[in-house]
């Protein structure tokens, strides 16, 4: 759920995580959940500054760097959010988020008052049961020209 401690931008040091544009957050999400698919829409319509991007957890990036914070890219628990050389995942990396794209989804920032075990059960559940609840979608099909611009593969 969180990604294993790690020195900030120490992806660097790690040949097998391909060279990134380091400068704007990175977003690692699965390329096939219909959730997902709907968050990367949401992201890039809102994402007014052109701050973030995208790449699917089975791209050459996204496996690399899952592997590199100790997530495996087959676990739909995997998500993982790179900003300013810091990793972050779980119900954290998403409130984060949520924050930096519309300041007043920091009221829903409550949430990390929860104990660490709490919020990334609740994230669990959410992550395992995704397909079905939500149902399988594609990240990449059909993108608006918003989202393609985000997309990393």
């Amino acid at each position: 759920m969180r990604p294993a401690p790690r020195k900030p931008f120490s992806w660097k040091k790690d040949p097998a995580v391909p060279p990134f544009d380091e400068g704007r957050i990175l977003l690692v999400m699965d390329g096939e959940c219909a959730l997902c698919s709907a968050a990367a829409r949401w992201i890039a319509a809102r994402d007014e500054g052109d701050r973030v991007r995208i790449t699917p957890c089975a791209s050459p990036l996204g496996t690399a760097l899952l592997r590199h914070y100790g997530f495996d890219p087959a676990d739909p628990g995997s998500w993982l959010m790179l900003e300013a050389g810091r990793a972050h995942g779980s119900l954290d990396a998403m409130l984060l988020l949520g924050a930096r794209l519309r300041p007043w989804l920091r009221v829903f920032g409550v949430a990390r008052l929860l104990p660490v075990p709490a919020q990334d059960w609740l994230y669990a559940r959410l992550a395992r049961n995704r397909y079905a609840l939500f149902g399988k979608g594609d990240l990449c099909a059909l993108p608006t020209e918003a989202l393609r611009r985000r997309l990393v593969e």
